[in-house]
Formats: structure tokens, C-alpha cells, sequence
């Protein structure tokens, strides 16, 4: 599509360079991703760093689209603009690439949204690289050169040079897209484990992608070696540098590559790396943010925090999923929780020394409502995809959890009966991209800790599926939750208040105290038997709830066994599960 060429930064331009990098990276996604080989090899980068991008994409028209309807054809301010695709990218990001691409463009926005015209020149633009550099850098626990910061700072010199001679946004991007194109031919000469791959770094090279499309968005001209030719391989300057007339983005990928330095700007640990890698957004002040990362630093690595003005992402690898979780709970309120399980095995040295790494035969993919149970769930080695109450996730973020998996065969548990076709949708998208996925149309999330408590990848996968399918079948589940509104109920009117108890997704019970209609709705699930009783407590559960119905259970139901798990905001006070 042929864009009109901005001649300054204003929201026009925000909207057009945000479609642009998008576009830009849908291009360059599979060939960035093929050269994520550390610190897991999990070959994401690309995919990440286009979701980011989707979703400032989708939040900048939402501004033109509400402004239009409110204002008519007038176009929005650029702090507007600015301020919609920083969010936007904060809310999206994904691993550690898109979290610091969010932090980039928020580092930008912040520059851009204080002028007090509607547009910034090309020193504007300068200003606004430096900060991001600047800003992002300090996102990052331990930054280590090489990676995505090097590049950013490379190119934001080039525009602050740049800036001394023009004030033009074309010839200042131009001059930023030159200087991140030499700073990422040189990254395997920073990091040994790219210079033993082959390849330069993946961040980098999303980056300098990102910055091709702001040199388009002002000249109106693709930069000359456009997206298909920037994972070429260079040869034969210093660390990977390209003879003269070649692309700079570096060599061609090889796959494989061994834990160290972290491809997206953190440093990682040794080869015997954290098992999980945790992100979830966070609204919490300054102070606890600051007490926060001094904590996850502490529990692991890889840690990026961005954002500001009471909401945060925050990304970390850990051994202790739970923890990470926790540490967030305590300082503020964390949602859209993401846990990944690095699975065993799934750590490489560099293709000379071990072959490329295959993906896993099989693996769980989980929608959890709470935090507690994300944790849960990821410990029992799933990939999980947190449904906040009255956010349920999309199709394309269950497909994104699939690839995450990085598995041929996947097991994917809805935990919703609300998202049955959802799910069913996510499926028949990952299996047109050759992997073999089962849905098992799991209604609860007690249903699918039953299905994961039987689960066996060693097992066919068939049989596999068979035995987790009836697992999840013999549970039955029940909810005890408050009504928010008058409403009509199997069991009769309900007002706002009152204490719902749902067994199989129907009203049964009608009360006044959780604790004694969760008493009423676990006897009457129970009366027609049961071997094991599962309570999943939400943050809001009386404390005595749990040792009240563990005691009746003990008292009244002599052969059946409890267990009981924190759910953290779940929406639902108490999910009952009993097999």
C-alpha cells in the first residue's frame, strides 16, 4: 500500500510508522524467530515483537476511531497518538524483545507527547530515540552488550549526529536506521554465542526492522535491503561484518544455541538455566515496583521491567513460578499472567556441538482464572493463558500459547465452557500449521487438574487424550460465587449480594454466607459420591473456609480425600471439584 511521506512526527505519522513496522515484521517474523537460539532456543522473537506491535497497532486506531467519532474528521494530538501506541505496546508485550520494545516506544512517547505543537521535527525525533535508548537500558536488570540496547544506542547517536547538521525526520531516521543496521552486524562480535551460531541478534534485528519502517514512514521509500534480505549472510569484515554493497543485519541463522547472555538485552544464567518464564502486567507504585524487582531479581533472571504511571510489565525467569507471582501480588495487582515451561531437555549448545533443537513431542496448554492456579498448572508443566473475569482470551493468544508449547502434539484445556469454540477455532489454527492438537472440553478448572493429574507424555498420544478426556469427565464442579445483579436462577430470584452456589454451571443453591452455601453445594455434590474433593480458594474466601469444609468432609464422608489450592483473583470466591 503506498503511504504519502510524513515531513514531520504527528499523529498521522505515529499511525502510519506503527502500520508500517507491522507489516515489516509480519514479513521478517519467521526468519527473525529462526535466529532466537538462546537463552532456550525457542525460536520466538519475531513472533513476539509482531505481537507487540499488533497491539500498539490496534490501540492507535482506537484513538483515531474514538476521536473521529467524537470530533469528526480532525485527526488526534500527537501526544495522543503517541501516548495510545505506548500503551498499547505495554499491555501486548510478549518475552523479553517485545518488553523492551514496549519500554522503546514508551521512552519515544514520552518525548513526543510534550510538545506543545502537533508535531516534532527531526531534533524531536533525535530527543525522542534518545530517550528510548536511555530508558529502555534502565529497564533491564543487567544489561549486557550485543543485544537490542546496543543496537537502540547505536542508533540513537546516529541521530543525535544527525540532528547537529539536518532537522529533517527523513534524513534522522535514515541516519538511525544506519547506525542500529552497523551496531547488529557487529553483535556476534560482542557475544561469543552468536558469534559460535552464526547469527546476530534476534532483538536487534526486530529492531532494526521496526526503524525501516519509520525511514519509509518519512521518505516514503523502503529502506534499499527491505525485510527479505536481512538475515543474509555477510562475510567477510570483522565479527560478521558484510563485504561492501551487502546487508549489515548479519549472517544467515543457524539453529541451536546455549543458555548465556540473554538474545533480547538481560543477562542469563548458565546453561542450567530456570525452568519458567513469567510476565504478567502490574498495577503498583513506584516504591513497590522498586521493592519488586529487587525481589525477582533475587529469584532469577532475565528480568525487564517497564512502564510507569501505575502499570507495569513485567517479565522474569525463575525456577519458582509461584513465587514470581506472589512477589507481584504483594507489591500491587497483577493480571494477565503468562507462564512458559521450559521444558527439559530443551536447552542446546550451538549447532557445531549438538544438533538443532527439535520441538517437545507433547505438551499441555491450560486457561487458568487465577494467579495461584497459573502457577499451579506451570509447575505441573503446562503452558497457561490467564483469563481475567470478563476478559476471556482470543483465539490468536491460544494459538501464540500453542507455539509457545514448541511442541508436535498438544493438549489443549479450555477450562471455560464459554470458551468451548474459542478453543475449537485455536485448534484448527495450529493444526493448518502442522501440529496435532486434542481439545479436551474441559468446563472448569478443577476439571482440568483432574485431566493434568493423569496426563503421561509417554503414552500414545491418543491414549493419552482418552485417559485425560475421562479423567476431566468423572469431575464433576461446582462454583460458589456473589451475584452481582437481580436475576432469575434455577433455584429461584436472586438479588445483588446474595451468595450463588453453581454445581455443573447452574444455579443450586441461593444463600446468604459462603461458608454455609458452600457447605450445602459440596453435600450435595457429594450425596451421589466421590473419591477426592478439590477446593481452589479466590483471594476474597473466608480464612476459616477451607479447615470448615475440610472438617466436614473428614466428619461426614469418611473415604474421601482434600485438597485444597490458592486462586488468587479468580473471580469465583471457591471452584469445588469433587471426582
Amino acid at each position: 500500500m503506498a503511504q504519502v511521506p510524513q515531513t514531520f512526527f504527528d499523529a498521522l505519522a505515529v499511525r502510519t510508522w506503527c502500520g508500517l513496522a507491522l507489516e515489516t515484521l509480519g514479513r521478517a517474523r519467521e526468519e527473525i524467530d529462526a535466529i532466537n537460539v538462546y537463552p532456550v532456543a525457542d525460536g520466538d522473537t519475531g513472533t513476539n515483537l509482531y505481537l507487540t506491535v499488533e497491539s500498539a497497532v490496534a490501540a492507535v486506531e482506537a484513538v483515531f476511531a474514538g476521536h473521529a467519532a467524537r470530533s469528526g474528521p480532525e485527526v488526534p494530538t500527537l501526544a495522543d497518538a503517541a501516548r495510545a501506541m505506548a500503551h498499547g505496546a505495554l499491555i501486548g508485550a510478549r518475552g523479553n524483545s517485545g518488553t523492551i520494545l514496549a519500554q522503546l516506544l514508551r521512552g519515544m512517547s514520552q518525548v513526543l507527547a510534550d510538545y506543545e505543537t502537533e508535531q516534532a521535527d527531526g531534533q524531536g525525533l533525535g530527543l525522542a530515540l534518545r530517550h528510548a535508548a536511555d530508558s529502555a537500558r534502565q529497564a533491564v536488570a543487567h544489561p549486557v552488550e550485543g543485544t537490542v540496547l546496543t543496537v537502540a544506542s547505536a542508533a540513537a547517536d546516529a541521530a543525535d549526529a544527525a540532528c547537529g547538521t539536518e532537522d529533517d525526520c527523513g534524513t534522522v531516521a535514515r541516519a538511525a536506521y544506519a547506525g542500529a543496521r552497523a551496531a547488529l552486524a557487529a553483535t556476534p562480535g560482542q557475544l561469543p554465542v552468536l558469534e559460535r551460531a552464526g547469527v546476530v541478534d534476534a532483538g536487534g534485528r526486530g529492531l532494526v526492522a521496526v526503524l525501516g519502517a519509520l525511514v519509509e514512514t518519512f521518505t516514503g521509500e523502503k529502506p534499499r535491503d527491505g525485510a527479505a534480505a536481512e538475515g543474509r549472510k555477510g562475510h567477510e569484515g570483522p565479527a560478521g561484518a558484510p563485504a561492501h554493497g551487502e546487508s549489515s543485519e548479519g549472517p544467515a541463522p543457524v539453529a541451536g544455541g546455549p543458555r548465556g547472555e540473554c538474545a533480547d538485552g538481560a543477562a542469563v544464567a548458565g546453561q542450567d538455566g530456570p525452568a519458567f518464564e513469567v510476565i504478567y502486567l502490574l498495577e503498583a507504585e513506584d516504591p513497590a515496583v522498586e521493592r519488586l524487582r529487587e525481589r525477582l531479581d533475587a529469584l532469577g533472571d532475565s528480568l525487564v521491567v517497564v512502564g510507569g504511571d501505575g502499570l507495569w510489565n513485567v517479565h522474569v525467569h525463575v525456577d519458582d513460578a509461584g513465587a514470581a507471582v506472589e512477589a507481584g501480588i504483594e507489591a500491587g495487582r497483577p493480571y494477565r499472567i503468562r507462564i512458559t515451561h521450559f521444558a527439559a531437555g530443551d536447552v542446546h549448545t550451538t549447532g557445531a556441538e549438538r544438533p538443532p533443537r527439535e520441538p517437545a513431542q507433547r505438551a499441555v496448554v491450560a486457561v487458568v482464572p487465577g494467579e495461584g492456579l497459573a502457577g499451579l498448572y506451570a509447575e505441573a508443566g503446562a503452558t497457561t493463558v490467564l483469563a481475567r473475569p470478563g476478559e476471556p482470551p482470543a483465539s490468536g493468544e491460544l494459538v501464540q500459547a500453542v507455539r509457545r508449547a514448541h511442541a508436535r502434539e498438544v493438549v489443549l484445556l479450555p477450562n471455560d465452557a464459554e470458551l468451548r469454540h474459542t478453543a475449537a477455532a485455536a485448534a484448527e489454527q495450529a493444526r493448518t500449521e502442522g501440529i496435532r492438537v486434542a481439545l479436551i472440553p474441559t468446563r472448569s478448572a478443577v476439571q482440568g487438574i483432574a485431566a493434568l493429574a493423569v496426563h503421561e507424555p509417554e503414552r500414545r498420544f491418543d491414549e493419552d487424550v482418552v485417559s485425560m478426556t475421562s479423567a476431566a469427565g468423572a469431575t464433576r464442579y461446582a462454583e460458589v460465587t456473589v451475584a452481582e445483579r437481580q436475576a432469575w436462577t434455577m433455584a429461584g430470584i436472586c438479588q445483588a449480594g446474595d451468595v450463588l452456589g453453581l454445581i455443573d454451571g447452574d444455579v443450586a443453591v441461593i444463600g446468604s454466607d459462603v461458608t454455609a452455601t458452600a457447605r450445602t453445594v459440596l453435600d450435595r455434590m457429594l450425596a451421589a459420591g466421590g473419591e477426592m474433593v478439590t477446593l481452589v480458594l479466590g483471594d476474597e474466601a473466608p480464612d476459616t473456609i477451607a479447615e470448615h469444609l475440610e472438617g466436614r468432609v473428614r466428619e461426614g464422608y469418611l473415604a474421601v480425600d482434600t485438597v485444597v489450592y490458592r486462586g488468587g483473583r479468580q473471580g469465583a470466591v471457591l471452584l469445588i471439584g469433587v471426582e
